[in-house]
């Protein structure tokens, strides 16, 4: 039987669709069985007061993602591209993008 092209390209796209629903269910099953080991690394991190994880060595607001301010990233000039390839690829910290710094601009004042 010769299929054509489009035939073949479906069937590809089927089985790779298949093949993504597998490593969902999966994924689910697995999360449910190892929610036992999170819970108690959780409870291990908390008792030895460790520091957050450092994911990147790049720049000092990929180490520390905790500890990174508002500036950071533009610290060689306001409009300068982000030049580490990891600052895009994480989301900034919760805590800077809170609404208390949304008001900055309001509750600087201006030198006379």
């Amino acid at each position: 039987m010769n299929l054509r092209p489009s035939t073949l390209a479906g069937i590809a796209l089927v089985a790779l669709l298949l093949a993504a629903l597998a490593t969902l269910i999966d994924a689910q099953r697995l999360g449910a069985t190892r929610m036992a080991s999170l819970t108690a690394r959780t409870a291990l991190v908390a008792r030895l007061e460790l520091t957050d994880l450092s994911l990147f060595t790049e720049a000092r607001y990929t180490r520390h993602r905790a500890l990174a301010d508002l500036h950071s990233p533009f610290q060689d000039h306001p409009f300068s591209l982000e030049h580490f390839p990891s600052g895009s690829l994480l989301p900034p910290p919760t805590h800077l993008t809170q609404a208390r710094h949304e008001a900055l601009d309001r509750e600087a004042a201006l030198p006379r």
